[in-house]
């Protein structure tokens, strides 16, 4: 196949998109295959930490999302029960000082505009919409994508970004398995106008219990507040907008204080999704095909990175394909090898967070005690490793 054939993107959502982008960059065209009708995004909140904001600012896309963020001043984490502010973590100018570029908080909706919208301006990039990729031949000088009712479509390359139930991961990695976390997580949206005060529009809050954590944070430049509320649940279908029960989470708050219930009681339309886990898979690429994303690496939502990880895939993914000309596989092998070491550390760590998080008894209170006596730049410094990256 000549070296002007697309490569091909099976999935159009943030890392999709971003892939399209940053080969585009490159002069390399792509024609990104999206199942829906409309490139949209269903969710509501999504964390960018420095490394995420700084591959959006080489992708030309900071000036699309900027004026819609949220830029939290702190992170304020909390004894769910009592209500105490255990620790303040600094991010605003501290955090942008520190790495180069800001935290921000984002609507979901808002991102994916923001990435399709640098998408389009680029013509080199070909958006098809219901094209739902199910499966593909590598055929040693081409890939053929094949959708569920029959449409096909060949390119150089096929990237996996079909998120983390993808159906193309089962040819590249069969003996991958997902596990069920033991919890689901719920979304909702409020109004940040007359909102609680306990929603400061200026910051992270973090409240830790140990049988569920609520997390919310400004986004639609303050206007909102994203709200995330993650508790045990047996129910594990794979449905990222499932409508989720109000009178069953208020029972999974009855053990926090009664400000944050108070703050939480109006959002009524909540939508849930089952949480997964799973070992590192044995490889991400098949010839010509690579996993990207989600697809490739699974990710506990308890470091708020799986946005900026697909971001860091998508500049990287770019840049191998760039550099290895026609040999396609070499690319894939390279781009493989730079990211599954950071992949697999930021998702032990993700798991690690989230069993902090839940601590009961005499553990809890020995991890409140050391975030009251450690300095909170001291433990926002030990996450350089993450926000530090660059391409």
């Amino acid at each position: 196949m000549t070296a002007s054939a697309p490569v091909l993107i099976g999935g159009g959502g943030i890392g999709g998109l971003a892939t399209a982008i940053a080969l585009a960059g490159h002069g390399i065209p792509s024609r990104v295959l999206e199942k829906r009708s409309e490139f949209s995004e269903a969710g509501a909140g999504i964390q960018l930490g420095p490394n995420g904001v700084r591959v959006l600012r080489r992708l030309g896309i900071e000036a699309d999302l900027a004026p819609s963020v949220g830029r939290p001043r702190e992170i304020k984490v909390y004894s769910g029960g009592s209500g105490a502010v255990l620790t303040r973590l600094p991010l605003g100018d501290w955090i942008e000082a520190r790495h180069g570029a800001p935290y921000w908080v984002a609507h979901r909706q808002d991102l994916q505009a923001a990435l399709l919208a640098g998408a389009q301006r680029s013509d080199l990039i070909q958006l098809v919409p219901r094209f739902d990729v199910v499966g593909f031949s590598d055929e040693g000088g081409a890939v053929l994508a094949e959708a569920r009712h029959g449409a096909r479509a060949d390119g150089r390359a096929l990237v996996c970004a079909d998120g983390v139930f993808s159906q193309l991961r089962a040819q590249i990695a069969p003996d991958a398995r997902l596990r069920f976390a033991g919890k689901t997580a719920a979304r909702a949206v409020l109004d940040a106008a007359g909102a609680h005060a306990v929603l400061d529009a200026g910051a992270i809050g973090v409240w830790m219990a140990p049988s569920a954590h609520v997390v919310h944070y400004p986004v639609r430049a303050g206007r909102e507040i994203a709200v995330i509320v993650i508790i045990k649940e047996t129910w594990q279908e794979e449905d990222w907008s499932a409508p989720a029960d109000p009178a069953k989470l208020r029972a999974a708050l009855a053990p926090f204080a009664p400000a944050l219930q108070t703050a939480l009681a109006p959002a009524t339309d909540w939508r849930r999704w089952a949480l997964f886990d799973c070992d590192p898979f044995a490889t991400w690429k098949r010839g010509r095909v690579a996993l990207l994303g989600d697809a490739a690496h699974p990710l506990l939502p308890f470091l708020a990175q799986g946005g900026s990880l697909a971001l860091e895939d998508a500049v990287t993914l770019a840049d191998a394909l760039a550099g290895a000309g026609e040999d396609i596989e070499r690319a894939l092998a390279a781009y493989e090898q730079a990211r599954r070491a950071r992949t697999v550390r930021v998702m032990a760590t993700a798991r690690r967070n989230g069993r902090v998080y839940h601590l009961s008894g005499v553990a809890a209170l020995a991890r409140n005690a050391v975030l009251r006596a450690l300095p909170p730049e001291r433990i926002m410094a030990s996450y350089d490793w993450v926000y530090g990256w660059k391409a």
